[in-house]
């Protein structure tokens, strides 16, 4: 068995992070305002450019999400000129248990006043518990001019604006070694046909196996399995199928979603197939989701399908691009001229609170210098959805290519099902149904499972 080098995930680009930060100007121009030529922001004489927001005397609002480490001081940095120049005290708070833990705040009576939810589901679920405020006018009307109408609906509930989009995030991507591919005579599949039949052709060639995997993600353990099944579930049953499985309108067990379970079953429990540079099958569950690319740089694996922030998880010096040593492509869809499904993700920018110096913070979020000012801030590891931008903001290559696939208009986007669905399944049966599947329970009793925790 090929066995791979212990590496750190990365959790900081020290050098780039540096010469980003000398770019990164403070934000100016209130709601809507223009960017520099190179599509960052222009740089305030004064704090004119806040005045807008008005001061708040040195008021505290408490910020609390699950970015951490260097991320969280670079989504601090984001938002530090409007602190300073606005007198707010943004106390931020980042966190690896965010949804078990401010479900634990909400119900103690101790929330923060801005939160950013990763679930379209969760703003449902405290939007009902009335946790959250809706968003004011001015917000809201940001949103519409920056947001189109499908991003703007995942932040509501019955028509009413609880929560500003943040980062999003493209799923359907597939990580190799443009190198090692040529290298070799393989070209990047266009569908999925093709995807299939190149892991064949490694199989039979027998140097490494096709693909590498883990789910391990503490209490957050399963969620890159459901990944699969969703981006499988797009692709086989198509984007209506989808949106009924999601919204319960059909059940989990339903015989189209079993068989896009059984095609992600084809890979992920395949021994042919899995764990290049870990083990058999049942090692996926114990690996860290941060890891499990690794083994590509070995050449124990060729692939590993995650999502467009994994670019932040290789190790400090792997080139990312198309010429790097890593890059990702479009996971194929069932056909290279029909529909193109992006599976995909984000945050929102709930208000815990109506005090002026929260709502001021949530719709400073909602604009356009924050949107930039936040995207320089962080190669690698941000994109957003929001509409205008000049590609050339995002300095690496893999968010260039997640924002255009975001802004392709004949791109059929979903946001990611499980973070749709209601917690009990979503984040709870679903995401341990996928660690019991792939320890080697069958597909229909999982379905089954988890069908029945719908209630």
């Amino acid at each position: 068995m090929a066995q791979h080098r212990p590496r750190r995930a990365l959790v900081a680009r020290t050098a780039v992070l540096a010469s980003v930060l000398a770019l990164v100007l403070a934000a100016c121009g209130g709601d809507g305002s223009s960017a520099t030529a190179d599509g960052g922001a222009s740089t305030p004489a004064d704090c004119a450019a806040f005045a807008d927001y008005g001061t708040f005397d040195g008021a505290t609002v408490t910020v609390y999400a699950s970015i951490r480490d260097a991320e969280g001081e670079v989504l601090q940095r984001a938002w530090a000129a409007y602190a300073e120049c606005t007198d707010t005290e943004i106390d931020y708070e980042g966190t690896g248990a965010f949804e078990a833990q401010l479900r634990v705040k909400v119900k103690g009576g101790n929330a923060p006043d801005i939160a950013l939810l990763p679930q379209p589901g969760l703003i449902r679920e405290l939007a009902a518990q009335g946790a959250l405020q809706p968003v004011s006018a001015q917000t809201e009307s940001n949103v519409d001019a920056n947001w189109d109408a499908t991003w703007k609906g995942y932040g509501s509930v019955d028509g009413t604006l609880y929560a500003v989009p943040h980062g999003a995030y493209v799923k359907s991507y597939v990580w190799y070694s443009p190198s090692r591919f040529a290298d070799a005579g393989y070209e990047v599949p266009t569908t999925l046909e093709e995807m299939k039949a190149l892991s064949d052709r490694i199989v039979a060639d027998g140097d490494g196996k096709p693909w590498c995997a883990g789910i391990e993600s503490g209490e957050a353990t399963g969620w890159p399995a459901t990944d699969w099944v969703e981006d499988f579930v797009l692709r086989m049953a198509g984007p209506e199928v989808y949106d009924q499985w999601v919204d319960h309108e059909i059940a989990f067990d339903d015989p189209r979603i079993r068989a896009a379970a059984d095609a992600v079953a084809g890979y992920l429990k395949n021994e042919d197939y899995v764990n290049g540079g870990f083990g058999d099958v049942r090692t996926i569950t114990g690996t860290a989701f941060q890891e499990a690319g690794y083994p590509i740089l070995d050449g124990a694996c060729w692939m590993h399908r995650q999502a467009s922030f994994y670019a932040n998880q290789w190790e400090d010096g792997t080139t990312v691009g198309p010429d790097g040593d890593v890059f990702a492509f479009y996971l194929p869809a069932a056909s290279a001229d029909g529909e193109q499904p992006v599976l995909g993700s984000g945050e929102f920018v709930g208000a815990f609170s109506e005090r002026p110096e929260v709502q001021a913070f949530q719709r400073y979020t909602s604009t356009m210098d924050y949107v930039r000012s936040r995207a320089v801030l962080s190669p690698g590891s941000w994109v957003t959805a929001a509409k205008g931008l000049d590609p050339a903001v995002f300095s690496s290559p893999i968010d260039r290519s997640s924002y255009e696939i975001l802004q392709n208009p004949e791109a059929v986007f979903r946001f990611d099902g499980s973070d749709q669905m209601p917690a009990a399944v979503g984040t709870g049966s679903f995401w341990r149904g996928m660690s019991d599947w792939l320890n080697g329970k069958d597909t229909g009793p999982v379905l089954d499972q988890i069908e029945a925790s719908w209630g």
